[in-house]
């Protein structure tokens, strides 16, 4: 049955899959496309099948590459978008598709990345590369009309589960966490009317973190990092994005010394002429405070003493520095 007819791909282990699908996929690269060598790797979600492979060119050059399936279709979105234009902060796209063999599967052939990605090979030298490529895919995602804002989270039901689980926990410093939960409570519908009034809105990658981070080069401090994995991308602040890469770093602050994110990539923004936006340092500590106060909601994924201990120092950091 055709893929226009809406069949998903069948239920199989990834290699399987892929296998069985080959046929097809060399068909559909009109034979550009070598055997690829299956692999998973240790980092990788979902049941994607991945593998190495070589490309023929036109002109008869050959390129290392991998081939990815399925693939989100928001991550074929912009791979189709950004990949072939050549930027070297993102990955180039030789070939797509978004059937195969007849399902509705969404695939990929893009070049391969010689190292990485940097999450054990991290440095505090590694935030302004990062930086650099965040703002290059903003950049070039620019010329596409943004779509609308996805809904806030249900932040006050946050703070109430917060609360709740302060309790339940019985959490280090339960008194203090009270404070900091009551005086985000309080104003928090001033804070979120200057949340929903940022400005600019744009494309933001929305996953970004060191594995999303490969490079081309061998020089640690990489130069240069190549943004992967598309499928996280949305309409936004860029302090979103700063913020979640400093987050991921709130335990272990030595990873990004020095190296700040919303510094970071407001100074590649204003390099390459993109709008920071008004008071984006208010609207960054806006962002550290819910994301930190609430924090105690998700306590069952997210709730090692040391990562909580960490996020209600930030959170009366905020808030002093939101008075």
């Amino acid at each position: 049955m055709a893929a226009s007819d809406g069949d998903a791909a069948p239920e199989a282990p990834p290699r399987d899959l892929a296998a069985a699908l080959e046929p097809a996929l060399h068909a559909a690269c009109e034979g550009r496309l070598s055997h690829p060598n299956w692999f998973r790797t240790d980092w990788q979600r979902g049941g994607a099948a991945t593998g190495f492979a070589q490309w023929r060119g036109a002109d008869g050059a050959t390129f290392e590459v991998v081939v990815k399936m399925p693939v989100h279709p928001r991550e074929l979105r912009w791979l189709r978008r950004v990949g072939t234009l050549g930027d070297r902060h993102l990955p180039r796209l030789f070939e797509s598709g978004e059937a195969l063999g007849g399902y509705d599967l969404a695939w990929v052939v893009i070049e391969r990345l010689e190292h990485g990605p940097l999450l054990v090979e991290w440095t505090p030298e590694c935030v302004d590369p990062m930086a650099q490529a965040a703002v290059a895919f903003s950049h070039l995602a620019a010329s596409h009309p943004v779509d609308p804002l996805p809904p806030e989270p249900d932040w006050r039901g946050q703070i109430a589960e917060a609360r709740r689980k302060v309790k339940e926990l019985r959490l280090d410093g339960a008194k203090i966490w009270n404070g900091a939960l009551r005086e985000t409570d309080r104003r928090l519908d001033e804070l979120l009317e200057t949340w929903a009034a940022r400005t600019p809105l744009e494309w933001i990658h929305g996953d970004l973190h060191p594995g999303n981070a490969m490079t081309r080069g061998e020089a640690r401090p990489p130069k240069e990092v190549c943004l992967i994995d598309f499928a996280e991308v949305r309409v936004g602040h860029w302090v979103e994005d700063a913020v979640y890469l400093e987050r991921l770093h709130w335990v272990h602050p030595e990873r990004i010394a020095g190296h700040q994110p919303v510094k970071a990539i407001a100074a590649a923004r204003k390099g390459c002429g993109l709008d920071n936006g008004s008071d984006h340092q208010r609207l960054a500590a806006i962002r550290r405070l819910l994301m930190a106060a609430t924090a105690p909601a998700f306590a069952k994924t997210e709730g090692s003493p040391i990562y909580l201990e960490v996020c209600l120092a930030k959170a009366e950091e905020a808030i002093r520095s939101l008075k």
